[in-house]
């Protein structure tokens, strides 16, 4: 049973994990809240089992709070799972406690961020000390194993709960399918640069807008586009109307949601991410070096995991627009080191990144909690 905040995410980030499970024998259960009902749809074509929710992705209204998990706990009651699968803050937290009190066998925790509080730029002392116990809960029972992004996030996990060592395991991201995602040669024209992201701030929207403007300015011609989708439900949303108003003053093109992201990788010459979001390893950087793009991104956590400076792109101190305009002038001005950049993020991709490893090693996971409760046969299932 995956216990996530929202489907539309479930679906993008863990739908080739359920499949490999479903295909290795499992009956596959998620508990999730919907922002569309044709996510509910989609799950269930998928041959998922749904069970809705409502969870507030930001924010802690008491009452809310309570019937999230009152609901969360009566779905894990009626299906009785062998191993509860939570991604994101609130199902870790809350998922854990649920599934602990129910006796369920084995627990994962995927880490994909800590997010806006464990930010360095964010002061929030109290809310961070509630969470740091609240992550020490969920991370030091022995039947819950600990799934990581990144370096940075095994050692906050570490930090929060000394004795999870050999319970962590690093996966890089949730993968990237290499077969869809192929290189391509640029495409004749304007060159484009392509910020792919959800409509947040702190994916670094209102800098990229700001380094677009200084470049037009500077008389650089380039096509600047921000493709992604509004998401309300998030703390730092952006609205359309703000979008709109960035876009009028400074030349940025606001495609809305990509629903196809090879041809939108296909039809840009680079990748722009400035996040300055505590991320785990942006799903978006790893399509980019599948589909041989040079890429700028920020130096913080997760971007510096998929882009080796020099080598597949160039990274940024956050917020430094500056910065930020002048990499991508670099790339601008340069095709042969675009072209360069490109096929050694196409040869990390096909290294480290494919959605195989990344689907068996979480396979891998799960046969080890099984086996933990001494049930070997049902391993076999899922062995390579």
């Amino acid at each position: 049973m995956f216990v996530v905040n929202v489907a539309w995410f479930f679906l993008s980030h863990r739908l080739p994990l359920a499949r490999a499970a479903m295909a290795a024998g499992f009956s596959v259960h998620l508990v999730s809240g919907v922002e569309d009902e044709a996510e509910e749809h989609e799950v269930q074509r998928q041959g998922i089992t749904f069970h809705r929710i409502r969870v507030a992705r930001s924010g802690l209204n008491p009452i809310g709070e309570v019937n999230t998990v009152r609901e969360l706990w009566r779905s894990l009651q009626l299906v009785r799972p062998e191993i509860v699968h939570n991604v994101s803050p609130k199902p870790v937290i809350y998922g854990t406690r649920v599934a602990r009190a129910l006796g369920t066998r084995g627990i994962v925790n995927a880490i994909s961020g800590f997010g806006h509080v464990y930010s360095s730029r964010v002061r929030r002392p109290l809310l961070r000390g509630l969470l740091d116990r609240a992550y020490a809960g969920s991370f030091r029972p022995q039947n819950v194993r600990i799934i990581v992004q990144n370096d940075a996030d095994r050692a906050e996990v570490l930090r929060l709960c000394p004795t999870a060592g050999d319970r962590i395991r690093l996966i890089r991201g949730s993968g990237v399918d290499l077969v869809r995602f192929q290189p391509a040669p640029e495409r004749a024209g304007t060159t484009t640069v392509l910020l792919p992201a959800r409509l947040l701030r702190e994916k670094g929207i209102c800098e990229f807008a700001a380094a677009a403007a200084e470049l037009r300015r500077n008389g650089l011609a380039a096509r600047f586009v921000v493709a992604g989708r509004l998401d309300p439900g998030n703390r730092g949303a952006l609205s359309a109307q703000d979008i709109i108003d960035l876009a009028t003053a400074s030349g940025v093109r606001w495609l809305g949601d990509c629903r196809d992201m090879p041809r939108c990788l296909s039809e840009a010459h680079i990748v722009c991410l400035p996040t300055y979001y505590r991320e785990g390893v942006p799903k978006v950087l790893l399509e980019a070096c599948a589909a041989g793009r040079p890429i700028v991104a920020t130096d913080i956590p997760g971007c510096r995991d998929v882009v080796r400076a020099g080598e597949n792109g160039l990274l940024v101190p956050p917020q430094d627009v500056v910065a930020l305009a002048a990499a991508i002038r670099q790339l601008l001005e340069d095709p042969q080191l675009r072209t360069r950049m490109g096929m050694a993020g196409r040869a990390r991709a096909e290294a480290e990144f494919g959605i195989e490893k990344v689907v068996q090693s979480h396979l891998e996971l799960y046969g080890e909690l099984i086996e933990h409760d001494g049930n070997s046969a049902r391993d076999r299932r899922y062995e390579p």
